[in-house]
């Protein structure tokens, strides 16, 4: 009875998406729920790489095992890669199922980090000011109103006040539309300053997206290719990645769906590891990516309490007593940072914990449990 009255609603919700012309609808309702291979379902653009720089192997590679009762834990998330690279070498690898070294794993929201890192670069390179200016000198509709007050350190710190509702669940929401929806830009263009910005910490993909709308603005470059020519290259990656469009010749949805492998995800968190430096070469400016991996500490969140696990795109963890940065996405994908360890850990997969420790989903300590079983 159960089942024939929820395919009575979806059959009417169907009908209504067609009647209606609601594309993202019929498309989510078709989905039903992201996946880590979504780029074969959406329009790409290349994020092209040029010349491998090659990871060695430490002398001890794969030779440290993981106790059986964490490997477990790891398995029991449907992961399909976790990887460990530590003083530059890859420390100790692992694929399952549809993971390979060169396989393409949608990063979800991992790609909020990297959109940091080229905003980063956008300052460096005179674009941007700086974190100060504001949105409006780059997006006119943002231009009146409250809107007028929003500046881009509030957008990257999540305290920008906009009206965007961050819902995984509802078919309705602003971040389904801009998931399955053809026109990512149009959404944010509408979005207005309800709270004061620079206040309070509310996580909202909208303000990523926006981001790349500036930086794309700034530099007269999609961020497709300014990734490619500023990181992706610069760091030596291996294969070309792709980033996800709203449509044919679209919009990157850039606020998630940046498609690589452990491999090259793994440069990401050694260029931060190596405070913006790859080789000799400064690609992040050194004070900005210190000001991105440090919490925003003068924000509060929604239950009046500090703000000590957020910087600049960038998660902050509390492990053993070390600031551990590290991006993440929803299903469970994970760059992390370990200074301490001159280590970067990246962990893909199909699942994660819905439990929390504060801000922080349960099975990140798990691969840092891993993690710090491996290395030295």
């Amino acid at each position: 009875m159960i089942f024939k009255k929820f395919r009575f609603y979806f059959a009417l919700v169907l009908i209504f998406s067609i009647v209606s012309g609601c594309t993202f609808l019929r498309r989510a309702l078709w989905y039903q729920t992201a996946n880590i291979d979504d780029h074969k379902i959406f329009a790409s653009r290349t994020i092209k790489a040029d010349e491998e720089q090659i990871w060695f192997n430490t002398p001890d590679y794969n030779q440290k095992t993981i106790s059986d009762s964490t490997l477990k834990k790891i398995e029991g998330y449907n992961t399909i890669a976790f990887l460990v690279v530590q003083n530059g070498s890859l420390k100790h690898e692992k694929y399952w199922g549809i993971g390979s070294e060169n396989s393409l794993t949608n990063s979800f929201s991992m790609a909020k980090s990297i959109v940091s890192l080229l905003v980063g670069i956008a300052i460096d390179e005179g674009k941007i000011q700086g974190v100060e200016q504001k949105v409006s000198d780059f997006i006119p509709e943002f231009a009146k109103g409250e809107n007028a007050k929003l500046t881009i350190k509030d957008v990257l710190t999540m305290s920008s006040g906009l009206n965007w509702k961050e819902s995984y669940g509802s078919p309705f929401s602003p971040t389904t539309k801009a998931y399955y929806g053809t026109n990512v830009n149009k959404l944010i263009t509408k979005l207005k300053v309800v709270e004061e910005p620079g206040k309070v910490f509310k996580y909202l993909s909208g303000n990523t997206q926006l981001l790349a709308m500036i930086v794309e603005k700034a530099t007269g470059k999609r961020i497709s290719d300014y990734a490619s020519e500023k990181i992706w290259k610069p760091i030596g990656a291996k294969n070309d990645a792709l980033w996800s469009l709203d449509k044919k010749d679209g919009m990157e949805k850039a606020y998630c769906c940046f498609n690589s492998n452990a491999r090259d995800f793994a440069r990401i968190g050694q260029l931060c590891l190596k405070n913006g430096k790859w080789g000799n070469k400064q690609i992040i400016p050194k004070e900005y990516l210190e000001m991105a991996l440090s919490p925003a500490r003068h924000l509060k969140t929604e239950f009046n309490t500090e703000v000590d696990f957020y910087g600049y795109q960038w998660w902050i963890i509390d492990y053993k007593g070390m600031k551990i940065p590290y991006a993440r996405g929803i299903l469970g994908q994970y760059i992390f940072v370990i200074y301490e360890k001159n280590a970067v850990v990246v962990r893909l997969g199909h699942n994660r914990d819905k439990r929390y420790n504060g801000a922080h989903t349960l099975d990140a300590y798990v691969y840092l449990d891993a993690a710090f079983e491996l290395l030295d």
